[in-house]
């Protein structure tokens, strides 16, 4: 039987990339919520490895922002704050228009291609309800356009943010919106229309925080319909109880 206790110094860096790849998808797309434990023991028992690579995929996502590490306990998935949010919108507004208006200026054909193409993907997840495929998608969008900005601290830049990008475009409800404003960004960058890129860029911001409070909104109200719904089923059932 494995010892999922004992230390594996020679844990291949594979197993530490796909246990990492695997957690922060989970997170990101939702299927582990805020707040919620990730123990170790216990996710190695789920993914079938040691707690080695568990404790390595911990440690990155905590650098990327999305899980909180306490110490001598365990970790959780990480709860982000009206603060946290407010914070990645201000860093957002100069980050996502500075790389906008660079790819828009200086692109190439074979970059410009690959971002239409990933455009064209997430509007064909988001007609066909692929709401996982479709977010991810918008997200690759863009990550490309910061590579097309041809500023590699800018693109280092854009590897801290990544994950925490990621999650909060994974909160957009409308899906049809987003991908006809990535449509009318892709256009402008083509045409090389900094101005109007610009301006498109900051719209979609805006766009982006709108969707994010009315998700927020819509979970809030629907846990609250759902505390109801128990409380008149407890009620009921305590009325029958008391009849009987």
């Amino acid at each position: 039987m494995k010892n999922n206790d004992s230390p594996r110094s020679d844990c291949p860096r594979s197993e530490t990339v796909r246990v990492t790849e695997v957690l922060r998808n989970e997170i990101i797309d939702g299927i582990r919520l805020p707040g919620s434990k990730l123990v170790e023991r216990n996710l190695a028992t789920e993914l079938g490895v040691s707690r080695v690579p568990i404790r390595e995929a911990l440690k990155q996502l905590a650098a990327e922002g999305l899980v909180a590490n306490r110490p001598n306990t365990w970790s959780t998935v990480r709860e982000f704050s009206p603060s946290d949010i407010a914070d990645l919108n201000e860093v957002r507004t100069v980050f996502d228009i500075l790389s906008f208006e660079l790819a828009a200026q200086r692109h190439n054909r074979e970059g410009l291609a690959k971002l239409e193409a990933t455009m064209a993907k997430g509007k064909e997840l988001s007609k066909a309800g692929d709401v996982v495929g479709a977010h991810r998608s918008a997200a690759d969008f863009h990550a490309i356009v910061t590579e097309l900005s041809g500023n590699r601290l800018l693109a280092e830049i854009g590897e801290l943010l990544d994950s925490r990008m990621r999650w909060q475009l994974s909160q957009h409800d409308d899906l049809d919106f987003v991908a006809t404003e990535h449509a009318q960004l892709y256009d402008a960058i083509a045409h090389r229309d900094q101005t109007k890129v610009r301006d498109l860029a900051a719209r979609h911001l805006g766009t982006s925080q709108e969707q994010h409070d009315k998700h927020k909104e819509r979970l809030a109200k629907a846990v609250d319909e759902g505390t109801e719904s128990r409380e008149e089923t407890e009620s009921a059932e305590g009325t029958e109880s008391h009849e009987d």
